[in-house]
């Protein structure tokens, strides 16, 4: 096989795998320009409607405080005790949905579009009240969202990151270079995956990303002590 095809199959397994490296299934890989924000738009109105709190995460959120990238789907974070009430909620607004995996993941579709119901990620975060009153919003093609904080999210993209989404470290490293983070909730939330977000920091700091030394000092203590 030659360079260039192993280069073309490579980029395809990242395109085609989520964060927990599942397979995104074909009909999902390439949602039409046009249709996602409306999707986009029904999802957040099925909710607010129903007055149940979420925060995107995934590649919407890294779009809307750090760097700009197309996504596949629509990853929602939600309290594990609402994820069956956003289910309703999305069904009365047309879409079809699963209750995929009981300990972390429902699905919901509509369109060819796929909407990720996530209430818990990699490393054992939930969608607390903090995290929902840090939340912020952003505009994404007229729509104003909710995303979770910068922080929160910098330490999600550090803990998920692995050699099948390399996509996850840059997301993280657009956040430090884009957004003004409050370091001390960060150091203190980090303490949860201190290893990981350690290692992130250091490199940022080696690419001249600015990071205190004692937020370095400090997860280092936490995580050799």
């Amino acid at each position: 096989m030659s360079k260039q095809n192993k280069a073309t199959e490579a980029r395809a397994a990242v395109r085609d795998r989520r964060p927990d490296g599942s397979y995104i299934e074909p009909q999902f890989r390439g949602a039409d320009e046009a249709v996602f924000p409306e999707v986009l738009r029904d999802t957040v109105q099925a909710l607010d409607e129903a007055q149940l709190d979420y925060a995107l995460i995934g590649g919407l959120a890294s779009t809307g405080l750090g760097r700009p990238r197309w996504t596949h789907d629509i990853d929602l974070f939600v309290r594990p005790e609402d994820a069956l009430k956003i289910l309703e909620a999305l069904e009365r607004h047309g879409f079809d949905t699963e209750q995929t995996d009981a300990t972390w993941l429902f699905k919901a579709f509509k369109n060819s579009v796929l909407v990720d119901v996530i209430f818990r990620s990699t490393g054992g975060f939930y969608l607390d009240d903090e995290m929902i009153e840090r939340a912020r919003e952003r505009e994404f093609r007229g729509l104003l969202v909710k995303v979770v904080a910068p922080e929160d999210l910098l330490i999600m993209k550090a803990v998920v990151h692995d050699e099948g989404g390399p996509r996850h470290w840059h997301d993280a490293l657009g956040i430090i270079m884009s957004s003004d983070l409050d370091w001390d909730y960060l150091e203190r939330r980090a303490r949860r995956a201190p290893r990981r977000v350690l290692s992130l920091l250091i490199y940022a700091q080696s690419i001249d990303l600015f990071v205190p030394n004692r937020v370095i000092r400090s997860l280092f203590e936490a995580a050799y002590d």
